[in-house]
């Protein structure tokens, strides 16, 4: 026997003595629950199935602050549930220590469908998404092996592990696995929107949500595509380049001037909930976003070209898209009590 296989044996030992982990290891699997009319998720379940106990696992990990340096800060302190799982009261995201980071944080709706992460797809899954803000020194910043070890010092998560996965012996790979398993369950699929799609009984657009509906779907729907509403591209949507943070999107990660102010397009789902918008958070109201798509667009080389006129809406378009915009509110997933900080 190799001496590594020697000591991960004799750690498993300890950890079944020293936590009392007698139980046996038989995770209960449960489906992925969505509209049978959506698309197929893009995410590979083969490679990790969700199970009760791997989301109650993430569900634990996400509001963990040991995954901070300072051990005060978590996942959920930028991602709040009651808020579309985004931060509502300042533009930028704010980190340990109170240092302020470089852009406002994606709302977290409907990951199974998403292929790139953050505002420049810096994450091509979302299994090694959540490397980057526990490491990034304006956010968690703490190292993920420092990580590990205070989670595996720990009482509690020595168990848990081993009942998501069957190994007390703690892993970088379990640990992100178990966060994704949790953040999968975040499925919006309730709205007002979403009941007059089904042809709910007593359920019907007014009149001014439906003439919004008409000017969304003339004027947004080719990034915002139903029923996801997000190509899950990404879009120069022509913001002013700001000056301070000088944030060139996608062309970072790429340095392909094509991806110049190019930046991922949100979901539209839950953004009565989900304010400031725009990567820098620049926006604090919807009215806001709609006059800029509207009137002030800046030209650019990367623009999308679905906006080089700009939409030119009139006062009562704007007016009904708005109301349009309001029905994609889902209050509940919002109020969902399976996703708050659990109590056991």
């Amino acid at each position: 026997m190799q001496i590594k296989q020697w000591v991960i044996l004799c750690l498993s030992f300890f950890s079944f003595v020293l936590f009392g982990l007698n139980e046996t290891f038989a995770p209960t699997s449960i489906p992925l629950e969505y509209p049978t009319d959506w698309p197929e998720p893009t995410y590979d379940f083969s490679k990790n199935p969700l199970t009760e106990e791997g989301v109650f696992l993430g569900r634990k990990l996400f509001y963990e602050p040991l995954l901070s340096k300072n051990n005060m800060v978590s996942c959920s302190s930028c991602h709040l549930s009651f808020t579309a799982f985004t931060h509502v009261d300042h533009a930028l995201s704010h980190g340990i220590n109170d240092s302020i980071g470089n852009r406002n944080s994606l709302a977290l709706i409907n990951l199974a469908w998403s292929e790139h992460f953050m505002w420049d797809g810096a994450a091509h899954h979302l299994d090694v998404q959540a490397l980057s803000p526990i490491s990034d020194p304006k956010e968690l910043g703490e190292d993920f092996n420092v990580v590990i070890q205070k989670l595996q010092k720990t009482s509690l998560y020595p168990s848990l592990f081993y009942q998501a996965f069957g190994d007390s012996i703690l892993t970088g790979e379990y640990l992100l696995k178990a966060l994704s398993q949790f953040q999968l369950t975040f499925v919006s699929a309730n709205s007002k929107y979403d009941k007059v799609m089904r042809k709910e009984e007593g359920v019907s657009f007014t009149t001014q949500e439906e003439k919004g509906y008409q000017v969304f779907k003339k004027n947004c729907s080719s990034c915002h595509i139903e029923p996801l509403f997000t190509n899950g591209g990404f879009e120069n949507n022509g913001l002013a380049k700001d000056s301070i943070l000088n944030d060139l999107g996608r062309f970072s990660i790429t340095q392909n001037p094509e991806d110049l102010l190019r930046f991922k397009v949100p979901t539209l789902r839950n953004i009565k909930y989900s304010f400031p918008y725009m990567h820098d958070g620049r926006f604090r109201k919807l009215s806001q976003v709609i006059n800029h798509y509207s009137n002030d667009v800046i030209p650019s080389s990367t623009l999308s070209p679905l906006l080089t006129e700009g939409l030119n809406l009139s006062h009562e378009e704007k007016v009904d898209l708005l109301a349009f915009l309001l029905t994609l509110s889902d209050k509940k997933f919002v109020f969902n009590q399976n996703f708050t900080y659990p109590k056991n």
